[in-house]
């Protein structure tokens, strides 16, 4: 009999949300917007919560528990919510220790241990580590946002595991708290400890008795039953209750999935770090070969074997995704990627040496190929199709068929029997009429499956129901565990009995029952579950809303908002720390609602109109966008390419159609508008905005945060003095160019404009400007007036046609502005193929010149280099670094996310905290801290404001870096050498 959701009454929910409330220093949210957000993690599944609590601390997440507890709650504690299998949803009150229970309390280094709290993130623990030389071994995917005590409860593994075991192995202590309020810590016991206990009585006595009783139960059908595999996660781990382990009580709980007892601090273990790592990539014919050599690859002693095989690579190929990637993989149809960790360079490599040359002598397979990678950037692009690229091919480019999902989730077997194992896997799959990709730990059996399940319809779920039964047959068959990695939680729970007798299954519910006895602890999942195909998110009361949109959103997956919508399937890397730009509220903010998934989740539930009620005219999901930076770093940086700053144009466009727009809109957005008028008389314009007794209202008409300074307009603009100078085009131009000058560099910093002119001069260009003033309308997304941005673009167009058919390339400064042409004008006219052409035909400065034939000039400098978040979502940062290779400088790009202006943005006085703290989390520190005679290019014009005003330095506009490279630069050849002062 599957569980039975908890029955919510409203006057009790009030009077606890009151307490709570009351009682926590964190914060308490029991609205729509809160329960939409936690209502789905990374499964298949969606259960809408109680209500939402952020505890400040240790301490707060227990007064949570102990109010839930008097009120006779469910509770649920959530770290990143990226669970696959449903163990981070339910009908509960969530305590989301992420935001604030997230510290590294202390790291011993000699006795290789750290104390850590539950919503510590794994990257952090081992970037702590990783200063004594130390790593916490387990490192799932998605190590760079879930958290430890996610980690604890799903007894997560990962890439490493073959080096450093599951989580369960490293863990040595926890401190936990029970429902009923007892908190104690739990670790190895000896048998006189473990009498005392017992002796001293009270609910940790009552506890170890009864765990001991069960034992002396159970014992000889746990280690008759019990898989003897590396990979067994699924079940409790009550085989760490033996007296051969220990009676280890902290073990136990681990993979409990938050059903027995609650994670306040746990004691792990941490174990070397070798310094210098290379990989081994090795190509096979087909997954099934791939998998038969295991056996051939554990004899050279790797840290990481890993496999994968050629769906994930089609797929990618499909989306034209990755390509740089793919290319450094050997010829095959499956892959292997080998990793090797030595203390030195060449130990390591020795070590990978010995491997290829037998694989490729034919020892370990007929027509094996691979080679040896030892540049860091190189194997991280490798490792990155790995970890991301089944995420990027979650939706299908073939509308008659169901998406690839998860549903049946690494299963684990011996990985001496992978290969048999696969193939049979496989004919099961091609039984059930699925296709699937393979990918995973091959060196401990673990293997991952995206399959084309229909979980849409109800006949759909019949046939899934009967796959998932045959592989867990299957999966016992090979004596194996049907979870490897990811947990049972209510994806595989129900199946247990296939691999446990009924007394054991037996056992684990006692197990439950000895710690929760109320049942109150995530209830439903592991033991007493759900069934498989409750509580899907997208069964078959999945309801398609078909939307009239002013964009117009195609892919190669399907068209449609609520298919766009549909691309975030949870995965959670907006929630990253660190590396790349997704996503910069969040890293600012540690919210849930303010990270690209949040806000995704939302814009679902509004679709679906089932906790949020309000459609377009919803508070949550407006509150929700409008910290949303429109970066679009999550164009680019999200394995699925949600376009976060599409959709909240989109919804502002009709949230506004019934109200009226903030004063910021008539201010910032209309910029583009009011700018030329301004430049009639810049002294007055000036004066209004700088003058001291004047400035503060000003400010505060415009919305504009009372501690920025706004920008100066120039005396005469770019255009003003190109009309009356002409410009400096070469003395017999063969070639044009259309010169796009943005509404910033020709109000306000001229001189990046005519800097960028007498380059493309230099180059041999003929600059050709528009007849008359022209605007992409990039402000104006910011606040949903698509409709003027549209009539903006058809004027670009229209001016522009006769150049543009004749493929005369648009080059451009600002990367906000030339993104507008790359993305939004097919969105906005996306049957013109003029604005097709035009999007092909447009270009940044940088980009452009760096693929002129030119003798450039060397630079002596030293350069830091910031991207502009649209110049790396949509144009990269390639061309640019490479160019300045070009010119010889010392050059170090900056990976330091966003720069928390975001154009509008940080001049907005609701943002500008947020603003400067993400100014502040990496970028501003890192300029203040570089030499003075160090220059700091960046290409966007918000961002050289955010340094200026923010670390009070000059910035330059890579136009005005090579206008100085042509003007002081030496004709004498100078190698490329990278500025190393600053760790970047």
């Amino acid at each position: 009999m599957s569980a039975q959701p908890y029955a919510a009454d409203a006057a009790q929910l009030q009077s606890l949300q009151r307490g709570l409330a009351a009682a926590l220093r964190g914060e308490v949210r029991f609205d729509a917007g809160a329960k939409a957000l936690y209502a789905s993690d990374a499964s298949n599944y969606r259960q809408v919560p109680l209500g939402v609590v952020v505890p400040r601390d240790v301490d707060d997440l227990a007064h949570a528990l102990e109010l839930c507890r008097q009120h006779d709650v469910p509770f649920l504690t959530r770290g990143g919510g990226t669970s696959q299998n449903g163990q981070c949803v339910n009908v509960a009150v969530v305590a989301d220790a992420s935001k604030y229970v997230n510290r590294v309390v202390s790291i011993d280094p000699e006795a290789r241990t750290a104390i850590v709290e539950p919503g510590v993130i794994c990257d952090t623990l081992r970037d702590a580590a990783g200063a004594h030389g130390l790593t916490f071994g387990p490192d799932p995917a998605t190590h760079s946002r879930c958290t430890l005590g996610g980690m604890i409860a799903n007894n997560s593994c990962g890439a490493h595991s073959v080096m450093a075991g599951k989580t369960a192995e490293n863990v040595e202590a926890l401190e936990v708290l029970t429902y009923d309020g007892a908190r104690f810590w739990t670790g190895p016991t000896s048998p006189d400890e473990l009498d005392r206990i017992i002796a001293d009585g009270g609910r940790q006595g009552e506890i170890y008795r009864q765990l001991r009783d069960l034992r002396d139960r159970y014992a000889d059908a746990i280690r008759r039953e019990f898989p003897q595999i590396r990979r067994r996660v699924s079940g409790f781990n009550l085989d760490q209750l033996l007296p051969e382990n220990g009676f280890n009580v902290a073990r136990a709980l681990v993979g409990t999935e938050g059903t027995c007892a609650v994670t306040l601090r746990a004691k792990v273990r941490l174990v070397h770090s070798p310094a210098s790592r290379v990989i081994l990539v090795l190509g096979f014919a087909d997954i099934f070969v791939a998998a038969d050599g295991v056996a051939h690859f554990e004899r050279f002693g790797p840290i990481a074997i890993e496999g994968l095989d050629r769906g994930i690579i089609r797929g990618l190929q499909a989306r034209g995704l990755k390509t740089d990637e793919i290319a450094l993989l050997p010829e095959g149809d499956a892959w292997v990627v080998l990793e090797f960790g030595a203390d030195t360079p060449a130990e390591a490599r020795a070590q990978a040496e010995e491997a290829r040359a037998f694989f490729l002598s034919g020892a370990g397979g007929e027509g094996v190929t691979g080679f040896v990678v030892e540049e860091k950037a190189k194997q991280a692009l490798i490792w990155s199709i790995r970890e991301t690229g089944a995420s990027a091919v979650a939706l299908s480019v073939d509308p008659s068929k169901p998406d690839p999902i998860i549903g049946w989730e690494d299963a684990a077997v011996d990985p001496l029997r992978l290969g048999d194992y696969l193939r049979r896997f496989q004919a099961l799959v091609d039984r059930h009429g699925y296709e699937t990709c393979l990918y995973g730990h091959f060196g401990d059996g673990c293997v991952h499956a995206r399959i084309t399940f229909d979980l849409r319809s109800a006949e759909g779920v019949l046939v899934w129901r009967r796959f998932l039964r045959e592989a867990a047959e299957l999966v016992v068959e090979f004596g194996g565990s049907l979870s490897g990695e990811h947990g049972d939680g209510q994806a595989k729970a129900e199946f247990l009995p296939i691999m446990y007798s009924p007394d054991i299954i037996s056992a684990m519910e006692q197990f439950k029952a000895i710690w929760d006895p109320a049942q109150r602890l995530n209830p439903g999942k592991v033991v007493n579950a759900y069934r498989a195909d409750e509580n899907l998110r997208m069964g078959p009361a999945y309801k398609p809303v078909q939307l009239q949109t002013k964009l117009t959103f195609r892919s190669p997956e399907g068209d449609g908002m609520q298919r766009a919508v549909e691309r975030c399937i949870g995965m959670g890397k907006c929630r990253s720390l660190d590396g790349g730009t997704m996503c910069p509220s969040f890293r600012g903010s540690r919210e849930e609602r303010q990270s690209t998934r949040g806000r995704a989740h939302l814009l679902w539930e509004m679709l679906q109109g089932d906790v949020i009620k309000d459609g377009w005219d919803s508070v949550e999901v407006k509150e929700a966008l409008d910290t949303c930076l429109a970066c679009k770093g999550c164009r680019s940086d999200c394995p699925t390419h949600t376009d976060m700053a599409s959709y909240k144009a989109e919804f502002l466009s009709h949230h506004y159609a019934r109200r009226r727009r903030p004063r910021q809109a008539w201010f910032m957005g209309r910029i583009g508008q009011w700018a030329p008028f301004a430049a009639r008389a810049p002294w007055l314009a000036n004066l209004a905005t700088s003058f001291r007794p004047l400035a503060p209202v000003s400010k505060w008409i415009a919305g504009v945060a009372k501690d920025r300074a706004l920008p100066v307009f120039a005396p005469r603009t770019f255009r003003a003095t190109a009309a009356a100078q002409g410009h400096r085009n070469a003395a017999k131009p063969t070639r044009k160019v259309l010169f796009w000058v943005d509404t910033f560099n020709d109000h306000f910093t001229p001189d990046v404009a005519h800097a960028a002119s007498d380059v493309l001069a230099a180059l041999g260009y003929e600059v050709v400007l528009p007849k008359k003033r022209l605007c992409c309308g990039r402000p104006l997304y910011d606040y949903g007036l698509l409709d003027e941005a549209r009539a903006m673009l058809r004027e670009v167009l229209d001016t522009f046609a006769d150049e543009i058919r004749a493929g005369t390339p648009l080059v451009g400064l600002e990367p906000g502005c030339l993104s507008v042409f790359r993305d939004e004008l097919v969105k906005q006219l996306p049957d013109d193929p003029l604005a097709h052409q035009l999007a092909r035909q447009t270009f940044m400065f940088s980009d452009f010149v760096a693929d002129a034939d030119f003798d450039w000039p060397t630079l002596d400098a030293d350069v830091l280099l910031h991207g502009h978040c649209h110049q790396k979502a949509l144009f990269g940062m390639k061309k640019e670094t490479a160019l300045l290779g070009r010119l010889g400088v010392r050059w170090k790009l900056l990976d330091t996310g966003c720069c928390g202006m975001a154009g509008s943005f940080g001049f907005n006085a609701d943002h500008y905290e947020l603003s400067m703290k993400i100014g502040e989390d990496k970028l501003l520190p890192l300029v203040r801290a570089a030499q003075q005679d160090t220059l700091i290019v960046t290409n966007g014009f918000s961002c050289r404001e955010q340094i200026a005003h923010g670390a009070q330095r000059h910035t330059l506009h890579v136009a005005q870096l090579l206008q100085r490279a042509l003007q002081h630069g030496t004709r004498k050849a100078a190698p490329q050498r990278e500025l190393t002062s600053l760790d970047a």
